[in-house]
């Protein structure tokens, strides 16, 4: 009999989740006694268990075709999955409001094809991917992976996606390059957040991020076009995001146009515009608190009804230790957050 050795963070929860659930708002609140006017109004990021609910209004039209991933066995994680009706409806992407279920609503006719990305800067070859680039010049895996937000909530998301070394490889970096540097497409008409700083918090547009080189190039780090076995929604970062599971999820730029590598440490838009409470790095660690909250525990969004979610510790690296801490050896983690 083969054995097959899982990854550390590959934990087995058996309790694999369905997909259609938090569609009673009324009827729940109401079963619990509680009405809109009782409920205090939310002055932080840290998610509340009703941010699910709020602005739920009729769901959209799936417009997503399926997709044929590989399946490495090394990435499915037996993890209890956020349903995909949750994944679809609970955003931030503030490019489409602030509000959790904004992106689902706003995002709605966001046009994803025709699209470009562009990787240049210190690289010997540029390279332009089309929309049917995205998708067919790479090897498409589905890897289930810990989501782990800074408001303190996560998610366990079967995305598809490939390396995003792989894509760097065609391009080749330099020796002088140091880091990676990402844009997320500038739009206003599209993208009524970047049109007004009330509904877009308050953000310089467009959205950057960056990771050093060689965090880009560890393998687990992706470049994610789907979830749930289809091509990503918008209001998931269609058609092509970063996924760095190790990370806090505002790391994870969507909709990307451009990623450009480069010998200094790049502006990122959390840290520009809090540096006191987002850092460069935003790896997750649980002794390391969020000014205005603890990060010591999380919030899983995930199976059942509104009683089910449960808060569970938050794991160091969001569970990758093993694949990414020798990544930060020697780093003061606490100074470089």
């Amino acid at each position: 009999m083969k054995l097959i050795n899982k990854p550390r963070w590959a934990i087995s929860e058996n309790d694999v989740t369905p997909e259609g659930v938090y569609k009673q708002r009324r009827e729940i609140l109401k079963k619990l006694g509680i009405t809109l006017a009782t409920l205090p109004l939310a002055q932080q990021a840290n998610a509340s268990i009703f941010d699910i609910f709020k602005g739920e209004k009729a769901p959209a039209v799936d417009k997503r075709i399926a997709l044929n991933p590989q399946k490495p066995k090394e990435y499915q994680a037996d993890l209890a999955l956020t349903p995909e009706d949750k994944i679809l409806k609970y955003n931030n992407f503030y490019e489409f409001g602030t509000d959790k279920a904004s992106p689902a609503e706003l995002a709605q006719n966001f046009i994803t094809d025709p699209w470009q990305v562009k990787v240049a800067g210190l690289v010997r070859s540029p390279v332009t991917l089309d929309y049917d680039d995205i998708f067919k010049k790479f090897t498409l895996e589905e890897r289930i992976y810990r989501l782990r937000c800074v408001e303190a909530w996560s998610m366990n998301v079967p995305w598809i996606g490939f390396p995003l070394k792989d894509l760097l490889a065609m391009a080749s970096p330099t020796s002088d390059a140091k880091y990676v540097a990402f844009e997320t497409l500038y739009d206003p008409k599209q993208m009524p957040g970047q049109a007004s700083r009330r509904l877009g918090g308050g953000i310089n547009y467009p959205y950057v991020e960056g990771l050093r080189l060689d965090e880009a190039m560890n393998p687990l780090t992706i470049l994610a076009v789907g979830l749930y076995g289809k091509n990503l929604a918008p209001q998931n970062g269609a058609p092509v995001r970063l996924v760095v599971p190790w990370k806090y999820g505002f790391k994870s730029i969507k909709s990307i146009v451009k990623i450009s590598l480069t010998d200094k440490q790049p502006p990122t838009t959390w840290s520009q515009l809090a540096p006191s409470e987002y850092g460069f790095y935003a790896n997750v660690n649980p002794r390391v608190d969020h000014p205005r909250w603890s990060q010591a525990s999380e919030r899983f969004i995930g199976e059942g009804s509104l009683f089910s979610s449960r808060r569970q510790p938050t794991m160091m690296f969001n569970g990758y230790q093993d694949e990414v801490a020798s990544l930060y050896k020697g780093l003061d983690l606490k100074k470089n957050y």
